[in-house]
């Protein structure tokens, strides 16, 4: 049992060293972003992420409101 638990660890860590070698061993070293706002090929196709979506719709007045203004013009 505790063999399998060392074997474990042991293939946890050398894992964990292998996903950051850039991170560990170079100056500028940093984990890619995952930030969908940040990806070129999603930006391409027009996709952002839901915070910056939420924020550009709440700044578009609908069309009913837009209605109702001149309306009472």
């Amino acid at each position: 049992m505790v063999k399998i638990l060392l074997l474990g660890i042991v293939i946890l860590f050398i894992a964990v060293l292998l996903m950051g070698v850039r991170v560990f061993f170079t100056k500028k070293g940093e984990f890619a972003s995952i930030h969908i706002g940040e990806c070129k090929a999603l930006q391409e196709r027009g996709i952002h992420c839901a915070t910056s979506q939420d924020a550009e719709m709440s700044r578009r007045e609908s069309p009913i409101e837009k209605m109702l203004k001149s309306e009472n013009l």
